[in-house]
């Protein structure tokens, strides 16, 4: 799997709306539902490595919620509300919350304490796999067959926007976007088709028919496994 699981419990929509979208970029696939039920529904259904928790749910309630889903398991939760006194945030962790955030809250802040949360918990997701590659996201190593392969700065981050991105087709200018943000300077469509180039001839067996990074002609590019 790519993108890490995450349970959004919100029930402001315009919330769930840019909070699913942020996180998404940073490579975060999230599943909203509205209130405890569901939530509860949703943790039935499939595994999530964290939990996002309002506290103050149309349906339901945000502690009790936390007490129900702390008791399937040891899932990591974050609680996200606009009640920051001290009260509020005490009783929090002390239903076994694993952070407490105020609305309204840095969307970076909230992400880098997310991961926080993840390595704590040992859910964070450290390796991914593509075909004989295998990509350790907190070394930021690749190894090829077990035997690691040097990639650039650049060709890593082409290579983990292609993971973050897997299944489906990127444009050349949704590349070039993703680069020029990386690299603080502009990238044109010529250094783009040499990092693909370098890219390839690194992690394909063989760079002329590759069977990794596919091209989608007249389109982009997208992973083929």
């Amino acid at each position: 799997m790519v993108f890490t699981d995450v349970l959004l419990v919100e029930d402001d929509q315009a919330i769930v709306e840019n909070l699913t979208g942020f996180l998404k970029e940073e490579g975060f696939c999230v599943t909203a539902v509205s209130g405890q039920a569901a939530a509860m529904e949703a943790l039935e259904a499939r595994e999530f490595a964290l939990v996002l928790l309002d506290v103050t749910l149309a349906q339901g309630n945000g502690y009790s919620t936390c007490t129900a889903i702390k008791s399937r398991g040891d899932i990591p939760v974050i609680f996200l509300t606009a009640l920051g006194d001290e009260f509020s945030v005490v009783t929090g962790l002390d239903m076994g919350a694993d952070d407490y955030i105020s609305k309204p809250f840095r969307p970076r802040e909230l992400v880098s304490r997310m991961r926080t949360v993840l390595r704590r918990s040992g859910r964070s997701q450290r390796v991914m796999k593509i075909g004989n590659l295998s990509v350790d996201m907190v070394k930021g190593t690749v190894e090829k067959e077990g035997r690691e392969i040097y990639l650039s700065a650049m060709e890593y981050r082409l290579l983990l926007i292609f993971l973050n991105h897997r299944g489906m087709v990127l444009t050349r200018s949704v590349l070039l976007e993703e680069i020029w943000d990386a690299a603080g300077e502009f990238v044109n469509d010529n250094t783009l088709t040499v990092y693909i180039k370098r890219l390839r001839e690194k992690i394909e067996d063989d760079p002329a028919n590759p069977q990794i990074l596919l091209t989608v002609r007249g389109v982009g590019y997208r992973l083929g496994v």
